[in-house]
């Protein structure tokens, strides 16, 4: 079983997915790749951090399930190899959840969004990005939540990381029992 969480930048999706591997059994996250730096005070094990030689070596041998160019660096999803008995939760971007349907791989799509714009600006200040960034992203997140809907993806508001998890959760246990 495959579940996406994706959404624009600074809405929580990595605080959620991890919470989400950490209190629930069977649940394996796959770790997405990029060339970017690290930012200051991020965890290094949110991406496995490549140089951009084995970034493009690894999509000439195919292994990624999508991969994309945003701001000069590259992400990618490599293709998930889950322990047996695991589902597979994905924390990519909505173009990423649109590889996984344009794939035909049954998922549950979960699209997290911040409660407004601004809040969005702000969380992702705090998190150092430079303001250019900050636009660049808010106006990505105005396409994204077009795609998510295009999708038909579950729109959840992370106001409240821990009421979100929980509601996300639900929303996993649910899928993954019917």
């Amino acid at each position: 079983m495959v579940i996406v969480v994706s959404g624009p930048g600074g809405v929580g999706k990595g605080t959620i997915a991890q919470q989400l591997v950490d209190s629930m059994d069977n649940l394996w996250l796959s770790k997405s790749w990029t060339t970017r730096t690290i930012r200051k005070g991020e965890d290094p094990k949110s991406y496995y951090f490549a140089s951009r030689e084995e970034f493009e070596s690894s999509i000439e041998s195919g292994n990624f399930l999508e991969w994309t160019e945003f701001h000069g660096n590259l992400y990618g999803t490599p293709l998930p190899d889950a322990p047996d008995g695991e589902h597979i939760l994905l924390e990519i971007d909505v173009q990423g959840a649109k590889a996984v349907v344009r794939k035909s791989i049954p998922a549950l799509l979960i699209f997290v969004d911040a409660p407004s714009v601004e809040a969005q600006a702000t969380r992702l200040r705090g998190r150092g990005d430079p303001e250019e960034e900050v636009q660049r992203r808010i106006l990505r997140g105005k396409k994204e939540r077009e795609i998510a809907k295009e999708l038909g993806a579950y729109v959840i508001i992370n106001d409240d990381v821990e009421r979100t998890t929980k509601e996300i959760r639900a929303l996993i246990e649910n899928y993954v029992t019917t």
